[in-house]
């Protein structure tokens, strides 16, 4: 079953990336997450996603970073969450609420059990972290909510993935969608592996299928793009309004000039695809007749003459007698005089 009835689903990850606006426009972190709710809805991103967590309830204070600084200049994992973690229950509602009245649905990940326990009482879905994907106890708790969940799967072996699953269903019957993910930030584009969308959709026929995107964005839009006609109905991806910012996650993420290629992608695709059912189209109608075949007298063929095969040719146009029907005519007898070149029709056979 489908979570969203729409596809593809656009998710702007705006995670905490409005910490970064916030500084560099001098203003507030809640007007900063605001004004990017406005920016995404504004170029037709269907959801934002919010990431929510005390660094405590995350990582140890003495686990040092993993990504490369050069893009995110900060010394450890634990001083990177602590970063960002200004937000709590008070928060995150109002985000909801001011979503509800710009119109795009209010999304979030949550990254520890307290937040869990206040995102379920108002956003829509809950995502788990590929990060949490073997955190079984965790997603039997999220699971326990009966949200629909997004299932992230970086760096997962299709066992762990039918785990966490299979302790989902253990507590629930919620919708859940299983999304290819890389879990490298940034993805290089060597690494971003969009055929695993396939694979994920023939180990889970009965779920829904998305991807979430950790890769730069790229000029066309091709990678959303491609993901969708791989299967992807569900698609996320990092969201910024500056992608020049050192923060946490705008190297990676899209803007809302990508948000607007990508649309425009999806719009010719949709146009191109059409409908699935093969059958002739209206605008084939007249070619149709003018390029097919018609039976046709091979030579002068008179009256009383028993047509056999070297007495007809098959030529355009297809207005006639179809050669799929030779057998119809041979063997017949012309009972009128049938010229060179004529097309023969059933009157002129008996």
């Amino acid at each position: 079953m489908n979570i969203f009835n729409k596809k593809p689903f656009l998710i702007a990850e705006v995670g905490v990336n409005f910490f970064d606006i916030a500084e560099r426009d001098g203003i507030s972190d809640i007007d900063a997450a605001k004004l990017m709710i406005d920016e995404a809805k504004s170029c037709g991103v269907d959801a934002v996603m919010f990431q929510a967590y005390t660094a405590e309830n995350v990582v140890s204070q003495s686990d040092p970073a993993f990504w490369d600084s050069t893009e995110k200049p900060i010394d450890s994992q634990f001083e990177s969450f602590k970063k960002f973690d200004k937000f709590g229950e008070e928060e995150f509602r109002e985000l909801s609420d001011y979503c509800i009245d710009v119109g795009i649905m209010f999304l979030a990940t949550p990254y520890d059990f307290e937040s869990a326990d206040y995102l379920a009482d108002f956003a829509k879905v809950l995502k788990i972290s590929s990060s949490d994907l073997t955190n079984i106890p965790f997603i039997k708790h999220i699971a326990s909510k009966n949200k629909p969940i997004l299932l992230s799967t970086g760096a997962s072996t299709i066992k762990e993935i039918k785990d966490a699953v299979n302790a989902i269903e253990g507590v629930s019957t919620v919708d859940i969608a299983i999304m290819h993910c890389v879990l490298s930030h940034p993805t290089y584009y060597d690494d971003v592996n969009l055929l695993m969308i396939k694979d994920l959709a023939s180990h889970f026929p009965e779920y829904e299928i998305g991807y979430s995107d950790h890769a730069k964005s790229d000029e066309d839009m091709m990678i959303l793009t491609t993901a969708y006609t791989y299967g992807a109905t569900i698609l996320e991806k990092h969201f910024t309004l500056d992608k020049s910012l050192p923060g946490n996650d705008h190297c990676y993420s899209m803007d809302s000039s990508d948000v607007l290629k990508f649309k425009e992608k999806i719009s010719f695709l949709s146009k191109i695809s059409g409908h699935i059912n093969k059958q002739p189209l209206i605008c084939e109608s007249a070619t149709r007749k003018e390029t097919r075949r018609s039976v046709v007298a091979n030579k002068d063929i008179k009256r009383g003459t028993e047509i056999t095969e070297s007495d007809i040719a098959f030529k355009r146009p297809g207005t006639g007698i179809s050669p799929a029907d030779v057998d119809s005519v041979t063997g017949k007898i012309a009972c009128v005089d049938i010229p060179k070149d004529a097309l023969i029709d059933f009157e002129m056979l008996k």
